[in-house]
């Protein structure tokens, strides 16, 4: 039988959604830039900071993927997130206890790990909440409470360290998982469609009998764009993700600012950008679809590279940052709402996500042992460089891999459309067009 129309209810349960990813910002990724300072304080070498950061992104790629079906097969979604919470706050604050190399590493595998669940049981709940019509804005409004999140965490922590020490943002990360807690107790469990959040339709979808999911490796096997995006965002998170981290080590190095709260400035001030380029993205893809976003992302990259590397100024970090918040605001609905119409009908969008973010993932845990070792080596200069030009790779394999793959991809949208339809090929009464494996998602047509 076919889900009742979006009751109050139900309503309640989405509107929850924004505070939920307000208070988790800080969870998700235990310290994050944080803990680079943290650890130099330690004494630590940044090659050893990079080794400890890369063994935690290598634990969180490989468990995205499998992370992401366990979501997909799972009716307990609530459950699942709210455990995850809990572990992740208690290996975070291990480091609070013996900032050791053995407590660091163990804290670093489980943050991966669990960061892993936490994405996937976000994703799938707001699937299962969101009439799929409407899920590049429901994106959007997630992203821009994320980022709004993480920019104020960062301003209490950089307080806090600069009143009390840097083992402050310790127990404000505390304090925002207590909060993600009690707004995940608002959504009503029966609200969430789990078929729904798998990428499936409602029985009466498929005349009656319910949908079965198809093989996640027989799909991605001959889902070529999916292929391509996960090539591409490699690179890009290869040259992304120690941007940040390295970016506040060196100017700590070289000009003696305080830690805590030059920190705290690098992410406010690409929160500050992620906020509306969120909200806009989620708009722009309704209309658009979601590859122009993916460019976009890419060509910004670069840019940041080059001006972290040769601008040697505290002020540099309002337009490093600010780069910053432009690729992470683009991607962060351009990725999941991508992968979303393209194994729309499949059953395993969460699942094919996961493979996506695994791929990426060992990008983004390669890049701090690399950027670690290039700066320990041949300086902080060298090393954003060598950032920008994996990005430029980045950005070169997706223009290639979209025209050399033009040809299989025709416009779905008939003779005569531009292929630019609004997300998920869908208008309004036509929720079901989109579901099946066999279907096109006029998003993804080449332009």
């Amino acid at each position: 039988m076919a889900k009742p129309a979006l009751t109050q209810e139900h309503a309640g349960s989405r509107r929850r959604l924004p505070g939920l990813n307000f208070f988790l910002a800080d969870v998700r990724d235990g310290l994050g830039p944080f803990l680079g300072v943290l650890l130099l304080g330690q004494g630590w070498r940044a090659d050893d900071i990079g080794y400890v950061m890369t063994a935690g992104g290598i634990a969180g790629m490989l468990a995205t993927a499998p992370m992401g079906a366990w979501v997909d097969a799972s009716r307990h979604k609530r459950l699942l997130l709210a455990l995850g919470i809990g572990a992740l706050t208690v290996a975070t604050l291990a480091l609070w206890h013996s900032p050791s190399f053995g407590v660091v590493l163990v804290s670093q595998l489980v943050t991966g790990v669990v960061g892993a669940l936490l994405g996937a049981c976000v994703m799938g709940i707001t699937l299962g909440l969101a009439d799929p019509r409407h899920l590049s804005q429901q994106l959007g409004i997630n992203e821009a409470w994320s980022h709004a999140g993480n920019m104020t965490a960062a301003a209490l922590a950089g307080l806090a360290g600069y009143r009390w020490g840097i083992s402050a943002v310790l127990l404000l990360m505390t304090m925002m998982a207590c909060a993600s807690l009690i707004c995940l107790r608002s959504i009503r469990p029966q609200d969430i469609d789990h078929e729904r959040a798998r990428g499936l339709g409602p029985a009466s979808a498929s005349g009656g009998i319910p949908r079965v999911p198809t093989s996640t490796l027989q799909r991605l096997s001959h889902a070529g764009e999916l292929g391509l995006l996960a090539a591409t965002m490699l690179l890009f998170h290869l040259g992304n993700a120690a941007m940040l981290p390295l970016f506040a080590q060196a100017m700590v190095t070289r000009t003696g600012i305080d830690p805590s709260a030059f920190t705290a400035s690098t992410v406010i001030v690409a929160q500050l950008v992620m906020i509306p380029m969120a909200l806009w993205a989620g708009r722009f893809a309704s209309h658009h679809g979601y590859r122009p976003l993916v460019m976009a992302a890419l060509m910004v990259l670069p840019v940041r590279g080059l001006v972290a590397g040769f601008w040697d100024s505290p002020w540099a970090v309002i337009p490093v940052q600010a780069l910053d918040g432009v690729g992470a605001g683009l991607l962060g609905i351009a990725l999941p709402g991508l992968v979303s119409s393209i194994l729309r009908g499949t059953g395993h969008i969460n699942a094919g996500l996961g493979a996506v973010m695994s791929i990426q993932g060992l990008g983004a845990a390669l890049s701090p042992a690399l950027a670690g070792a290039i700066a320990q080596h041949y300086g902080y200069s060298t090393a954003f460089a060598s950032l920008g030009l994996i990005a430029t790779a980045a950005l070169i394999t997706y223009c290639i891999g979209s025209r050399w793959m033009a040809p299989p991809f025709p416009s779905p949208c008939g003779p005569g459309t531009s292929g630019a339809a609004p997300e998920g090929g869908d208008t309004p009464g036509q929720e079901t067009a989109a579901i099946g494996p066999q279907s096109s998602d006029p998003a993804l047509a080449v332009k």
